[in-house]
């Protein structure tokens, strides 16, 4: 008999409980009723400006990769031309010292080829002069 009797006493005690552990987890929340509320309006406007800077800097740094761009292969065709002044040149000092030129412009200045050539020895600290035999 003690049981049915204690029955609605035990779930009205827990219907209590259940309602102040409800009140006291919505306390956590603020309180709306002074009239602000939560705006969707400023947090959409603040992610708005947030997407824009990041939408700039990434066009910001797309520029500079660009420009570098640029002027690497500006650098490069110097290199290729550089490159191909340097090759034109030693063309040109080789056809200059080849031994036909050297010979021939020596015989405009007059020059006439040796009919006994000398050959200097360096072995030894004095100069001897050899001259071959033949």
């Amino acid at each position: 008999m003690a049981i049915p009797v204690l029955a609605p006493t035990i779930t009205r005690s827990r219907q209590l409980v259940a309602d102040k552990s409800s009140r006291a987890a919505l306390r956590l929340v603020p309180d709306l009723k002074t009239g602000e509320k939560a705006d969707r309006k400023t947090f959409v406007i603040f992610l708005s400006i947030i997407g824009a800077i990041g939408l700039l800097l990434l066009l910001a740094i797309n520029t500079m990769l660009a420009q570098d761009a640029f002027e690497l292969h500006r650098l490069q065709a110097q290199a290729t031309m550089l490159s191909d002044q340097r090759e034109a040149v030693m063309r040109q000092i080789d056809l200059v010292s080849s031994p036909e030129v050297l010979s021939a412009r020596a015989a405009a200045e007059g020059m006439i080829p040796s009919q006994s050539p000398r050959f200097l020895t360096l072995e030894s600290s004095p100069v001897n002069v050899t001259t071959p035999k033949g």
